[in-house]
């Protein structure tokens, strides 16, 4: 009887540590040390990464699961741009190629999926547009079906002097796109058929922010209540009531300390799974992650600390699917930095942990299949 409880034990053990392996994929620049897309298990119960593959692509800065997490798709960030399509296989964490389509753009920065997984949607920055991309039977991506372009400018001349789409984010009920535009300081919002991919302009167009702000990254909370945009030129938060695709800014925040006087270049932006707290990067001569309280009631931002990120020019960063760690990708130092978050409090601590990877900007998770 004890020898097989011991085994019963050992099995079940064996079950719940398997869970907690889930797949961490991570996009790159190529131009440095890095070949294209990697792909590691990560263990949310001690932080630990372990390689399992890679597949050599140009510029995969951005990446995208399927809701289904067979497929994933990435921007090929270059000059004319493209965006790749790859199954992905759980049993043994590889990438297959599908197929590649123009991103009718230059430079395209991030991508993105909808709801259902019938289409994919791009943003190009240097060329200001975005665009729509069916999705297959055979889960290859179509031809672009749509291309928006935006025009304009704003008050930063060397950096706003265009058109520059840098996100294309559903919202939840995926009735919505938002699109932070750094080059005309504005919020570009669509309304989104979910059953044939159009996007028309939704009952409110935009929302305008302040001149030379150079809107980035933006976020939902949880609750669906309220969404935080990282302004990446003024590195600055806005904070906005949300209701059925519309937006009512109701705060600006520095993402910095008062004292901060080096140079500026914000990027990412997200909401811990629990809605309890923000998180924003600051590159430039910054190079940490600011830490912010969310107030429950209102959603407004109060600041609560800046964590240095252990490196140089942190992009993207993540929560693991368990919510216990922060990873940041530093791009300038190479490696991925893994943080242990305190979930009362909030606050980050150096595990120690470091993921070597040459220019990494993005990182997603597919979560292991249950045992």
């Amino acid at each position: 009887m004890k020898i097989l409880f011991n085994v019963c034990f050992a099995v079940i053990s064996l079950s719940v540590l398997a869970q907690k392996q889930n797949y961490l994929l991570i996009g790159t620049y190529t131009t440095g040390k890095s070949e294209g897309i990697y792909v590691y298990k990560f263990d949310s119960k001690t932080g630990d990464a372990t390689p399992v593959s890679s597949i050599k692509s140009s510029n995969p800065s951005y990446l995208a699961i399927s809701p289904n997490q067979k497929y994933v798709y990435a921007v090929n960030e270059n000059k004319p741009g493209d965006v790749t399509a790859y199954s992905f296989d759980k049993s043994n964490g590889s990438l297959t190629t599908i197929n590649q389509q123009s991103s009718k753009g230059d430079h395209p920065c991030y991508v993105t999926t909808s709801s259902n997984g019938k289409f994919v949607l791009v943003g190009n920055y240097s060329s200001g547009t975005l665009s729509v991309y069916p999705v297959k039977k055979d889960n290859s991506l179509d031809t672009a079906s749509q291309v928006i372009a935006h025009s304009g400018s704003s008050a930063n001349k060397d950096r706003q002097e265009s058109a520059h789409v840098h996100q294309t984010v559903l919202s939840k009920d995926n009735k919505y796109v938002f699109v932070p535009d750094l080059g005309i300081d504005k919020v570009m919002i669509y309304q989104f058929n979910n059953s044939n991919g159009r996007l028309t302009k939704a009952a409110q167009p935009f929302v305008q922010t302040t001149a030379g702000a150079g809107p980035r990254h933006f976020d939902f909370h949880p609750n669906n209540k309220y969404a935080y945009l990282m302004e990446e030129l003024s590195g600055t938060v806005e904070a906005f009531a949300y209701h059925n695709g519309k937006l009512k800014s109701i705060q600006t925040i520095s993402s910095h300390p008062k004292d901060y006087t080096g140079t500026k270049g914000s990027a990412d932006i997200h909401v811990s799974p629990d809605g309890k707290f923000l998180y924003c990067s600051n590159r430039g001569e910054s190079n940490t992650i600011a830490i912010f309280k969310i107030n429950p009631v209102n959603g407004k931002l109060t600041s609560i600390g800046f964590q240095s990120t252990m490196g140089l020019t942190p992009r993207n960063f993540n929560f693991d699917p368990g919510g216990n760690f922060l990873l940041v990708a530093n791009q300038n130092s190479d490696n991925i930095v893994v943080f242990k978050r305190n979930k009362q409090t909030g606050l980050l601590t150096d595990t120690g942990k470091r993921i070597e990877v040459g220019n990494p900007v993005c990182i997603k998770w597919i979560k292991a299949d249950s045992k």
